[in-house]
């Protein structure tokens, strides 16, 4: 398969439970360095595609490789290159904090000669000098996040797997992970993320979102929405071709913000409805994908 060392490749790649069809014809390349995003609602295939890209799940048809190595015919090369986290964060609380290095340094075979220097290294990135000898279990959720982090690299792997890795952390700390991993990236390391925060995709150079096992659309965060906020006929108002709730707001879609709003005004009124505010505002990645999953679901209802 044509690709590069330390990248994550898949080609039409297909994963069958009995009937049910997780992953459908998924292709996709995540370049050296880059931090490539996988976002898309619970069931829609994400932690399916992780698993067959780690080499823990095989595929039904269709090629991958990560790292340079085959996800079916090598997967002990893949694991051995790769670094995982999950929003678990995958740590053992009634260890001290070295302790869990220590742990994860065997698990990853980490030759002994290098093992102090990594250790130092991951906790100076952890920002965890100091704090070696704290029961991880009574870590604060940023600290558990950033040592979490420190274990799944110690072999410093070329490609770096998190799957929801800042869920349930606090703002500051999750802004400071991210931070982390745009250093990382910085040094060649491919990190391929899923995550549930539409905000947060907005730090990946690039993103595919999946619904229904299908990627839906590919591209940075601003190709999504100039490209993709074409909407479906949703609402019977003037001018609209979308529509979403988001909170206790809507989110329309119109060609032209200025001659559609006092149309659309209108329009509410005459059905008793109150308009306390109305902007002209720019499609956000969650607008894109909820755009694009709507298209989506409307096309396979209209199928033969």
């Amino acid at each position: 398969m044509p690709d590069q060392p330390n990248s994550v490749v898949a080609e039409k790649l297909v994963k069958r439970f009995g009937d049910f069809v997780a992953v459908d014809q998924l292709s996709l390349e995540v370049r050296k360095g880059e931090v490539f995003g996988f976002l898309g609602p619970n069931g829609a295939g994400k932690s399916t595609t992780i698993r067959m890209l780690c080499g823990l799940l095989k595929p039904t048809s269709g090629r991958a490789s990560v790292a340079g190595f085959d996800v079916a015919r090598e997967p002990e090369a893949v694991r051995q290159n790769i670094g995982y986290m999950s929003q678990k964060f995958s740590l053992y609380n009634d260890l001290k904090v070295i302790e869990n290095l220590r742990l994860f340094a065997g698990l990853y075979s980490v030759p002994s000669k290098d093992l102090q220097d990594r250790i130092e290294w991951a906790l100076t990135m952890a920002n965890l000098k100091g704090q070696e000898n704290l029961i991880t279990g009574t870590l604060p959720g940023g600290w558990k996040q950033r040592l979490a982090l420190g274990c799944a690299v110690l072999h410093r792997p070329p490609v770096l797997f998190l799957d929801e890795p800042t869920s349930g952390v606090d703002p500051i700390s999750r802004r400071q992970f991210w931070e982390l991993i745009h250093s990382m990236a910085e040094e060649g390391v491919t990190v391929f993320v899923t995550t549930h925060y539409m905000e947060e995709a907005e730090y990946c150079n690039r993103l595919a979102l999946i619904f229904r096992g299908k990627i839906v659309a590919l591209g940075t965060p601003s190709e999504l929405k100039r490209d993709s906020m074409k909407g479906e006929p949703l609402q019977a108002a003037p001018d609209v071709s979308d529509a979403a709730v988001f909170g206790n707001a809507l989110h329309l879609v119109v060609k032209d913000a200025a001659a559609a709003m006092p149309r659309i005004k209108k329009f509410l009124s005459e059905q008793s409805v109150t308009v306390s505010h109305m902007e002209k505002i720019r499609p956000s990645l969650e607008d894109v994908f909820v755009s694009l999953t709507t298209a989506s679901e409307a096309a396979e209802e209209h199928k033969p």
